[in-house]
This record gives C-alpha cells, sequence and structure tokens, in this order.
C-alpha cells in the first residue's frame, strides 16, 4: 500500500451516513466500521480510478488543515485496515469496473 495504489470500494458492503458518521459492514466478516468526516472522504473519493495521494490533496488537505505527509500517512494506515477486512480493493494499477 502506498500513495500511488489505487483504491476502490468493495461491491458488497454496506454504507450509510448516520448525523456526521459513515458506517460501514464488511459482507465478509461482518466488521463494523464508523468512519468521521476525513475517512468519509478517502471512501468517498475510492473511484478505482484515482491514487490515494490525489484523493488526500483534493478531499483532505483542501478542505483541512492539515500537513500532507502526515495526512498520507493515515489515509495509508486507515485504507490498509479497511483492506483487510474486505471494505475496500487496493491495486498498484487501476481498477476496472470499480463503482
Amino acid at each position: 500500500m502506498t500513495a500511488n495504489s489505487f483504491i476502490a470500494r468493495a461491491p458488497q458492503v454496506a454504507a450509510r451516513m448516520l448525523g456526521d458518521e459513515l458506517m460501514i459492514v464488511s459482507s465478509r466478516d461482518s466488521a463494523l466500521f464508523t468512519l468521521n468526516e476525513t475517512a468519509a472522504a478517502i471512501w468517498n473519493g475510492a473511484d478505482g480510478a484515482t491514487p490515494l495521494a490525489s484523493i488526500v490533496d483534493r478531499h483532505i488537505c483542501a478542505a483541512f488543515d492539515v500537513d500532507r505527509a502526515e495526512a498520507l500517512r493515515d489515509a495509508e494506515g486507515l485504507v490498509s485496515e479497511l483492506a483487510e477486512h474486505g471494505v475496500l480493493i487496493v491495486s498498484p494499477s487501476p481498477i476496472r469496473d470499480a463503482i
């Protein structure tokens, strides 16, 4: 997982906004995730065609007062965790048929 990795939402995941948080349930292991506003921005940008670094630049750094290097580290950790549970798909190249 690198900043240049492409990410996409897995097809069999349930996601709903509840107030200011995004709730996600993994169909693979029934794990429940509560994403805050910044994590939800990464989720919403996960279209399979945009590298993680671009998602962070466009949706995190542009909207929040955060250091880019720190935002990338945090995003990589979040994406890795969600990918372990089958919520996100990570690839070194664009992901066909995403979303």
